[in-house]
């Protein structure tokens, strides 16, 4: 397969990038950290091959962007108020939240046990891209321990033909861990990990949010000092995300991927039953 690179995001580079993402092919794509790789969230063949070309195993679930909070119904089982309202308040933004994957969707983006970490990324061709497309299951666009890309260039040295279209979008801001909030194991959401956002700006939008016991065990006062670090042994992505890049991925890969949660989310710690 011939990959191609556009090097600028245009009207024909959206064309091309919805036609490969609609037959089961690979896109790289901008994110509001780094670029990611996508695959369509609904065809388990397309994100196995996503997986491949990382070359990452299945014990690291890929989260999914969208482009809208309007998408969120129609992906899990039940959406909270709290929820609602931290979507409302946070989204697009720095903020992944896990839930209960609804039924029938045949969705199968790893060892997920039945949840699905979601985030709408802050990049507007992000966002373009994804409201061709519908849900994308999105990673950092490269290799399980390299370094995650900034650039479309990067990424293509590293996943060459393994993906399809390479969408050009210019340097990306890099690192930056997005607050994860479960919602699978307690309808008023617990806190798996503190990034971008504070525990006080969630609780400001939703007061009856608590920490879990592992991120509570870690730490003395989060109410104001954002904490990026991996619970419960995993890692975190694009970043989003979402535990690869960010906070999808396990302690034993790269510490370079691990701070990439607006691209991954915690599921590792989302899957245990009892937190």
């Amino acid at each position: 397969m011939t990959e191609t690179y556009f090097p600028k995001i245009t009207e024909k580079a959206l064309a091309a990038a919805t036609s490969a993402i609609a037959v089961g092919g690979l896109v790289v794509l901008p994110t509001d950290t780094v670029y990611g790789i996508g695959a369509d969230a609904l065809k388990p063949e397309a994100v196995a091959s996503l997986l491949a070309a990382k070359e990452r195993d299945r014990s690291m679930p890929i989260p999914v962007l969208i482009a809208e909070t309007a998408m969120l119904p129609a992906l899990v089982a039940d959406v909270p108020l709290a929820a609602s309202s931290l979507a409302d308040a946070f989204w697009p933004g720095a903020l992944t939240m896990i839930f209960d994957v609804a039924p029938g969707l045949g969705m199968d983006l790893g060892d997920a046990e039945e949840t699905i970490a979601l985030r709408v990324p802050a990049h507007d061709d992000a966002r373009a891209l994804l409201r061709r497309t519908g849900p994308l299951a999105v990673s950092s666009a490269n290799k399980t321990g390299e370094p995650p890309p900034t650039s479309a260039a990067a990424a293509r040295a590293s996943l060459g033909d393994s993906v399809a279209v390479y969408l050009e979008a210019g340097e990306t801001s890099g690192q930056v861990a997005s607050t994860i909030v479960d919602f699978s194991q307690i309808a008023t959401g617990q806190v798996l990990r503190l990034g971008v956002l504070s525990f006080d700006e969630l609780l400001a939008v939703a007061p009856e949010l608590i920490l879990s016991p592992s991120l509570e065990a870690k730490t003395d006062d989060v109410a104001d000092v954002p904490n990026t670090d991996k619970q419960t042994g995993s890692e975190e992505m694009p970043d989003g995300t979402p535990a690869d890049e960010s906070a999808l991925e396990p302690a034993s890969e790269s510490n370079q991927e691990s701070d990439h949660p607006g691209l991954e989310a915690d599921h590792d710690a989302s899957k245990k039953k009892a937190d």
